[in-house]
């Protein structure tokens, strides 16, 4: 058994496809579907179901899910480790976000960053505020941007508060106010975070407090799918200002949420005592600089 046998079973059980680990880690599908066939005579069991429509992990794959996790991340932090005593500029930064974001901010040092440190390449994991939370815990990222509480566990930089708008198809009835309130909301269809944001939970208990039941449409991560429901006319979504701005007029539009302390809060975040590379400690001293200058 290589390393790199669990690190491509890791893939595929993150994407649930061979043909979207191949394309993640650089490789041919074929290899990565011998690599794992290699690994399932090794231990002599099965690790994945497969079928035309998807992948799925075996009652054995998860079994030893976990156990490839601490593998994986021990060894990538040997091996970043002596890669940043060796040459300082070069590495990886590991950092996840989640979708359902206008990170205006960390885009810009992100540039910046990648001009400075050309060699030094950053990996973006796309998961729900959940799951970057357990994947830190884990040691499979460097960093997560996410509304953390916990200071025991972990330490961060706050550099995102966004306030909440409510999206609406032009012909809503909701189009002639200039602001709306959560009673305004009242036996409207919502579109709204799924259970993976806190946010999910804080709106459906101001709706309540509000005197009444929210009617919950759709609960998605995707905001994408966020917007096409609501230019269906399906519902109306409550979504980061900042990302209303970019949205089309003419499809959908947006006005402010007058609950002002309704806002999503992001935070660069990461383990508390864990080791982080040079390549790690180089972008986090980077965005701490920059985002002062900013």
């Amino acid at each position: 058994m290589e390393i790199r046998h669990l690190e491509y079973f890791l893939e595929v059980s993150r994407h649930k496809s061979f043909s979207k680990a191949a394309e993640v880690t650089h490789i041919s599908q074929p290899t990565i579907s011998k690599a794992i066939k290699d690994l399932e005579t090794e231990l002599g069991k099965t690790l994945f179901y497969r079928s035309t429509k998807y992948v799925e992990l075996t009652d054995t794959g998860k079994a030893i899910l976990d156990q490839a996790q601490q593998i994986v991340a021990s060894f990538r932090n040997i091996h970043v480790q002596l890669e940043g005593l060796e040459k300082q500029e070069i590495g990886k930064v590991h950092i996840g976000l989640p979708h359902i974001t206008a990170v205006t901010t960390f885009s810009h040092v992100l540039g910046a960053f990648k001009h400075h440190y050309p060699r030094i390449e950053i990996q973006l994991y796309e998961y729900g505020p959940k799951k970057i939370e357990a994947s830190l815990q884990e040691g499979l990222l460097d960093f997560g941007i996410f509304t953390p509480e916990d200071s025991d566990l972990f330490e961060w930089i706050w550099f995102e508060r966004d306030p909440h708008s409510v999206v609406m198809n032009p012909t809503h009835w909701l189009a002639c106010h200039n602001m709306i309130g959560y009673e305004n909301l009242q036996g409207e269809q919502l579109i709204i975070y799924n259970s993976d944001y806190k946010l999910h939970d804080i709106i459906l208990d101001r709706c309540k407090l509000s005197g009444f039941i929210p009617q919950v449409a759709f609960e998605t991560s995707q905001r994408e799918l966020m917007i096409q429901m609501v230019t269906a006319g399906l519902g109306v979504a409550l979504l980061p200002s900042k990302i209303c701005q970019d949205l089309d007029p003419e499809i959908v539009i947006s006005r402010p949420l007058t609950d002002s302390q309704l806002y999503l809060e992001l935070a660069l975040t990461w383990k508390r005592g864990r080791y982080l590379s040079h390549a790690a400690s180089r972008f986090l001293n980077f965005f701490k600089l920059n985002l002062t200058e900013r």
